[in-house]
């Protein structure tokens, strides 16, 4: 499936819903959809995002969804299954996530605070350093567990899955992904 560049615009400042179920363990927040993303409604969906294929590679999940599209029943209840939920800090979607200003980073922190509260997983998972140093005005965070929380969950700080950050492979990535998924029991201590 693929979608032309005027498709894709067509999607600019679109929101699409969290990812999320029952018996929700581990929420992972992106900075906010692409566009690909709100044309499919699926999270991390453009192609060459390594987001999904290293949640398989870490042991998160137990396979790849197909997650260029809208994913199926049997996707949706496989990653619900696994405890794993997707957010935003931010819901329009953009092109690039350097789109966004720090107010509206602000204010997606707040937003997200407030979810996290309600939907209380036992851990979160920022994939951005970045946009979480400014959302939750933080200059100095760096990687890794967070002293503070989000909503009273333990937090992690990670590598951001977009091709932009070449820097990172899906081996790495599954790495640093393994560590709250450790923490919120999806995988062993």
């Amino acid at each position: 499936m693929g979608y032309s560049r005027a498709e894709l615009e067509s999607f600019r400042d679109a929101t699409i819903p969290d990812l999320t179920g029952p018996g929700l363990r581990l929420l992972f927040v992106g900075i906010n959809p692409g566009l690909w993303t709100a044309a499919t409604g699926t999270p991390f969906s453009r192609p060459g995002n390594r987001f999904w294929p290293a949640l398989v590679e870490a042991g998160i999940l137990p396979r790849l969804p197909a997650y260029t599209g809208p994913l199926d029943a049997a996707d949706r209840a496989m990653i619900f299954e696994a405890g794993v939920g997707v957010s935003n800090l931010v819901a329009r979607a953009t092109a690039r996530a350097d789109e966004l200003d720090r107010d509206e980073l602000r204010a997606g922190a707040r937003a997200l605070e407030a979810r996290v509260t309600a939907l209380s997983p036992r851990a979160v998972a920022v994939v951005g350093l970045t946009a979480y140093r400014q959302g939750f005005d933080r200059a100095a965070a760096v990687a890794g567990r967070q002293d503070e929380s989000i909503g009273g969950a333990p937090t992690w700080v990670l590598p951001n899955p977009s091709g932009l950050n070449a820097h990172d492979t899906v081996a790495s990535l599954a790495r640093a992904y393994a560590a709250p998924a450790r923490a919120a029991g999806i995988l062993p201590a």
